[in-house]
Parts: C-alpha cells; sequence; structure tokens
C-alpha cells in the first residue's frame, strides 16, 4: 500500500527533515505517527500527498512510483488519499454540508448522490444535526469530525490525520481516537500523527526523531490487514 524507501528530505536552508526514513504501511493497518514538532511528522504527510517531493529515495503508493506520476495522474493520487489537518482548514462562509460537498461537486457527482453521502456521513462521524450550521456555531470536537467527514467523502484508501486532536480536550480527543479506529475497522488505512502518548495501545507505532525512525513497532494485525478497501 505505502512504501517509503530510504526517503530524505532537506528544507531550503539544507536542514534535513527526513533523514533515510524507510517503512512499508499494509493496506487496512492502523498506524500512530510520534514525534516531537519538526521531527517530519508533517513532511510525511505531504510526501504522501505529491506536495512534497524526496529529494533521495522512493516513494510507493497503491502501487505507483510517485516519482513517475505525470501531472494528470496527481489529482487521481491525491483521491486515494484523505487529509485531516489541525485547524480544520474548513471554508468558514460555507455550511458543514457544503464544505463535505465541495469536493464531490468538483468531480461532477449528481446533486442527490451528494446529498446522500453527505448525510450519510454526518451520521457516521456523529453529528448528524450539524449539516446547515457554519463552521463558527460548531465546538473543536464536531469541526474535527465535520473535517473527518470531509476528508473521507471520497472514499479514499488512506486517510493521514495531521495532529487531529491537537486543540482538543481529553474526553473529545479520545472521541476523535476512536472514530479513526472506526474507520479504520472499515478497512481505511489510517496514519494518524500525534504527541499523545495515551495513543499508543498496541497499534503499530513509529516515532521519529530529528528526521529518523528510532521507533517501529513493526505490529501487524492480520484480521484487519486481510480485508479489502470497497
Amino acid at each position: 500500500m505505502i512504501i517509503f524507501d530510504q526517503v530524505t528530505k532537506k528544507y531550503p536552508s539544507g536542514d534535513i527533515v527526513l533523514d533515510n526514513v524507510s517503512f512499508h504501511i499494509k493496506p487496512a493497518e492502523l498506524v500512530i505517527l510520534t514525534g516531537p514538532s519538526g521531527a517530519g511528522k508533517t513532511t510525511i504527510g505531504r510526501i504522501l500527498i505529491d506536495d512534497l517531493h524526496p529529494d533521495e529515495g522512493r516513494v510507493e503508493i497503491d502501487g505507483a512510483d510517485t516519482s513517475k506520476l505525470k501531472g494528470k495522474d496527481i489529482p487521481l493520487l491525491r483521491r486515494k488519499i484523505g487529509v485531516v489537518f489541525q485547524d480544520y482548514k474548513v471554508i468558514p462562509d460555507k455550511t458543514i454540508h457544503e464544505n463535505i460537498a465541495l469536493a464531490l461537486e468538483i468531480i461532477n457527482f449528481d446533486h442527490t448522490q451528494i446529498n446522500q453521502r453527505v448525510t450519510h456521513l454526518l451520521e457516521l462521524v456523529g453529528i448528524p444535526t450539524k449539516g446547515n450550521l457554519f463552521p463558527q456555531q460548531l465546538s473543536g470536537g464536531e469541526l474535527q469530525r465535520a473535517a473527518i467527514a470531509r476528508a473521507i467523502v471520497g472514499e479514499p484508501k488512506i486517510l493521514f490525520a495531521d495532529e487531529p486532536t491537537g486543540n482538543l480536550d481529553e474526553k473529545t480527543s479520545k472521541d476523535i481516537f476512536n472514530l479513526l479506529k472506526q474507520l479504520n475497522n472499515m478497512g481505511t488505512t489510517v496514519i494518524m500523527s500525534t504527541h499523545n502518548q495515551n495513543f499508543l495501545t498496541g497499534e503499530r507505532h513509529i516515532h521519529l526523531e530529528k528526521g529518523k525512525i528510532t521507533i517501529d513497532s513493526q505490529t501487524s494485525h492480520p484480521d484487519k490487514i486481510s480485508k479489502k478497501k470497497k
């Protein structure tokens, strides 16, 4: 599903943000990515969606070498990967329903299909009555649930959640983590970056320090890995 093979990424200043990083994530794995700020967690997410390119090494996603992708192939790659941001990145003057629907409108989904899909996702993430509200009318936890719904509206195979609980209280953080686990149990490959050590509950754990992997627990769950993303 995802292969990072000896990946190195440098800042324009010459500082190395990823230093010879290698890992392999199987379909339907849940991986907890930890490390201090600046360790390279967000950079991994940006490389996944081809927003950044490695200076050295190879990245393969769903069988495709990203270095060989043509411009027209990049949007197709990005449809396979949903991204959840710590600061939500919702559009403030659109309702929650409109925020979630936007990705489907861009790829010309039928209006009825869009409404059905958004309604289903609002129920799935636990905010079924919030679709007609604007972002400023929601709590932080509700906004993060909406951001998750938007990230998975196109049914991506992979979900990268970048510090999705960083601004939330302990109870809400746990609820968001449980939601990500639920999506993983449905067959989505989930990578979650976090500073919260409470989420290290037996799932695979990769820890970064100064751009290097210092821990990779390599914990696999065959019952999950055998699932196929529908």
